[in-house]
C-alpha cells in the first residue's frame, strides 16, 4: 500500500512547493527517565527566611540554616539528608509553629559537681555537647556551664536556662512547639567517653509539648507535583491520617503521582505496637526507634534519603542492612530482641537494628498497611517493595504508550490489515505486543522487578470497549519479584 501524507506530523498534505522535506519523530528513540523527588516536611523558626507553605528546592546543608532557622528542626533534617546523599533531588515545605502550640521542657539538676576536671559529653537528642567541668566547682557553677555549653551550640534543638528558684538546676525548652519535642533525651557519655569524677546529674527528659502543625496546607502546597518520597516528623494521628489520605489519592489512577512518607517513632515496645496496629496505609513506613537517643525527625530524615536513594535505583531491592548513618540506636539493654522486632513486623512498624560497631542499619521496611477493606490480614502490601515497583512499574508502561502512541487512531484487530500499514492506528493486538515486550525486555529481563512471563502472557486481555470506541481496555496481572530475606534450610548431616 502507498504511504498516504496524512502520516506526517509536520508536514503539510497541501504542499506544491518544490523541495525535500524531513520531520523527524522520536517516538521509537525515547526511553522513560525516572527523576524522584524527596520531599522534606519539617518546622522552621521565626529566624527563618523563607515563606511557610511554599516548596522550596534544597541543594545544600547550609541553606537551611538561612531559610529555615538555624538550630530548626528543617535545618537539622536537610543537614542529616545531604550528609547521606547530594544526588536525590530535595524539597521543602516549611511550617510553622500552629498557634496554640507548646513547647516541651525539661532539666537538668547538678545534684554534686565535679571532683576533677574533665570535659562532660553531654547528650542532647543524640547530638553531643561538651561542657566544661572544673574540679571543685559548686553545682550551681557547674550549672551555669552546662547553661553555656548548650547556649553556644546554635544547632540544638533546646534552649537553656539556669532555674530561677534553684540555681543547680538546667531548664531546657524545645525551640518550636508541637508534640516531637517530647522526644527529645537527654544522656551522658553514650559512647564511651570518660566521665568526670564527682558530677552526679539527674535529668528530666523533655514532656508537655503539644499541637503539631496542621498539615492540611501543607498538602495543598504539595499541589500536582510528584513527590516520590515524604519525609514526616510527626506520628500523630491527624498529621498521620492526612498524609495517609492524601497518598492513596495519589497512588490511584486519576492521579498516577503516589508517593511513600517516612516516619520514625520514639517510645517503649508497646507504645511503638499501639502506633502501628492504630494504622493501615501501603504508602507510609513508621520505624521503630524504641529509646534511641536520636531525634525522631532526623531518624525520619535519614531513614527516608537512604531509602529515596536506593529505591530509585531499583524499587525491588530490599533495603534490609542499610546503613542509617549517623544515628545512635538504643544501648544495648535497651534494644528489642529478634522476638520483639518481629512481634513489631506484624503491628505495622518497620524495624533496625545495631551493628557491633554501633551503626544502626535498617532490618525490614514495612508499611502499616496489615487489613484489607473487610478487616481481614491481608500482607499484599507489607513490604515498601511492593507499592514502589507497582509505581514504577506503571510509569513504564504509561511512558511507552503516551511516548509511541500519543495521537493514534483505535480500531479492531480484524480490521488492522485493511488499513494502510503507515496509518498511526493502536488495535488490542499491538498494545498487548507491547506490553508483552516491555515484560520480558524491560520490566524482567533488564531490571529484573517481575517474573512469571509465561503467566503474564497468559492472562493479559485488550479489548476495545463496547460502549465508547475510542477507548481500549487492558487487563494485566504482572507478578512481582521477591525480596531474598528469609533463608530457611535443614542441614540433615551424616556419619
Amino acid at each position: 500500500m502507498a504511504i498516504s501524507s496524512t502520516v506526517f506530523n509536520d508536514i503539510p498534505a497541501a504542499l506544491r512547493v518544490p523541495g525535500w522535506y524531513i520531520e523527524f519523530d522520536n517516538r521509537l528513540a525515547g526511553n522513560a527517565v525516572f527523576q524522584g523527588k524527596l520531599l522534606v516536611l519539617g518546622q522552621m523558626l521565626s529566624s527563618g527566611t523563607t515563606e511557610p507553605l511554599v516548596p522550596v528546592r534544597i541543594t545544600r546543608a547550609e541553606e537551611g540554616d538561612v531559610l529555615f532557622g538555624r538550630g530548626s528542626m528543617l535545618a537539622e533534617q536537610l543537614r542529616a539528608i545531604k550528609a547521606v546523599d547530594l544526588y536525590t533531588e530535595t524539597w521543602v515545605i516549611p511550617l510553622e509553629d500552629a498557634a496554640l502550640a507548646q513547647k516541651a521542657a525539661g532539666s537538668i539538676l547538678v545534684t554534686s559537681g565535679p571532683s576533677e576536671t574533665r570535659p562532660l559529653a553531654l547528650y542532647i537528642a543524640g547530638y553531643r555537647v561538651w561542657c566544661e567541668m572544673v574540679a571543685g566547682a559548686t553545682p550551681a557553677v557547674t550549672a551555669q556551664a552546662i547553661v553555656d555549653a548548650i547556649n553556644d551550640d546554635g544547632r540544638l534543638p533546646v534552649t537553656a536556662a539556669l532555674d530561677d528558684v534553684t540555681p543547680e538546676q538546667v531548664n531546657i525548652e524545645c525551640r518550636w512547639g508541637g508534640l516531637t519535642g517530647n522526644g527529645i533525651s537527654l544522656g551522658e557519655c553514650l559512647k564511651g567517653e570518660e566521665r568526670p569524677q564527682g558530677l552526679i546529674l539527674t535529668s528530666v527528659e523533655p514532656t508537655g509539648g503539644a499541637v503539631n502543625p496542621e498539615l492540611m496546607g501543607a498538602v495543598a502546597a504539595m499541589g500536582d507535583e510528584w513527590w516520590n518520597w515524604i519525609c514526616l516528623p510527626y506520628t500523630d494521628t491527624t498529621s498521620l491520617e492526612m498524609i495517609e489520605a492524601e497518598l492513596v489519592s495519589r497512588y490511584g489512577p486519576m492521579r498516577q503521582k503516589g508517593g511513600r512518607a517516612f516516619a520514625a517513632f520514639r517510645g517503649t515496645h508497646s507504645a511503638a505496637a499501639t502506633l502501628g496496629n492504630g494504622r493501615n496505609s501501603p504508602h507510609v513506613s513508621i520505624m521503630g526507634m524504641g529509646l534511641a537517643p536520636s531525634a525522631p525527625w532526623i531518624w525520619a530524615a535519614v531513614n527516608a534519603i537512604v531509602a529515596a536513594k536506593n529505591l530509585a535505583i531499583d524499587p525491588s531491592r530490599p533495603l534490609q542492612r542499610l546503613p542509617l548513618p549517623g544515628l545512635i540506636g538504643a544501648r544495648e539493654g535497651l534494644r528489642w530482641d529478634d522476638s520483639e522486632r518481629n512481634l513489631l513486623l506484624y503491628d505495622g512498624i518497620a524495624t533496625h537494628t545495631v551493628a557491633t560497631d554501633g551503626t544502626v542499619q535498617i532490618e525490614r521496611q514495612i508499611t502499616t498497611y496489615q487489613r484489607n477493606s473487610a478487616g481481614v490480614a491481608d500482607d499484599s502490601y507489607l513490604d515498601i517493595n511492593t507499592p514502589e515497583t507497582l509505581e514504577r512499574i506503571r510509569y513504564e508502561q504509561r511512558s511507552l504508550f503516551a511516548q509511541k502512541y500519543a495521537r493514534h487512531k483505535l480500531a479492531e484487530d480484524a480490521d488492522r490489515a485493511l488499513y494502510d500499514p503507515s496509518q498511526p492506528i493502536m488495535t488490542p493486538k499491538v498494545a498487548k505486543a507491547e506490553l508483552l515486550s516491555l515484560y520480558r525486555q524491560t520490566l524482567m529481563g533488564d531490571r529484573a522487578w517481575v517474573r512469571d512471563y509465561d503467566g503474564y502472557k497468559e492472562s493479559l486481555q485488550a479489548s476495545i470497549d463496547p460502549a465508547d470506541p475510542s477507548r481500549l481496555n487492558v487487563i494485566d496481572q504482572p507478578m512481582l519479584i521477591g525480596q531474598y530475606r528469609v533463608h530457611a534450610q535443614q542441614t540433615q548431616f551424616r556419619r
